[in-house]
C-alpha cells in the first residue's frame, strides 16, 4: 500500500506539468513562467532524484526523472521563446 501511494503521488505530480508544457508549446510563449522559480524547482527535482537513487526508492526516482525532463523542457521553452519576443 505504501508504494502504491508513492506511485500515485508521483504520477499525479508529474502529470501536472504536461498541461503547462503543452500550453507553452501551443502559444509559443513562456513569458508568465517565473525563471527563478523554475530554476529553483528544477534544482529541487534533481536533488529529489539523487535522493531517490541513493535510497533505492523507485517511485521517487521514476517520478522525479520524468518531472526533471518536463521541467527542463519548460526551461528550454522559456529561453527559446523569450529570444523571439
Amino acid at each position: 500500500m505504501l508504494e502504491t501511494v508513492g506511485y500515485v503521488a508521483g504520477l499525479l505530480t508529474t502529470l501536472a506539468f504536461i498541461p503547462q508544457v503543452l500550453q507553452i508549446y501551443k502559444t509559443k510563449s513562456a513569458k508568465d513562467v517565473s525563471l527563478a522559480m523554475f530554476l529553483l524547482f528544477t534544482l529541487g527535482v534533481f536533488m529529489w532524484l539523487a535522493y531517490g537513487i541513493m535510497t533505492n526508492s523507485f517511485p521517487v526516482v521514476a517520478a522525479n526523472a520524468v518531472t526533471l525532463l518536463l521541467s527542463l523542457l519548460i526551461l528550454f521553452f522559456k529561453f527559446k521563446y523569450n529570444k523571439v519576443a
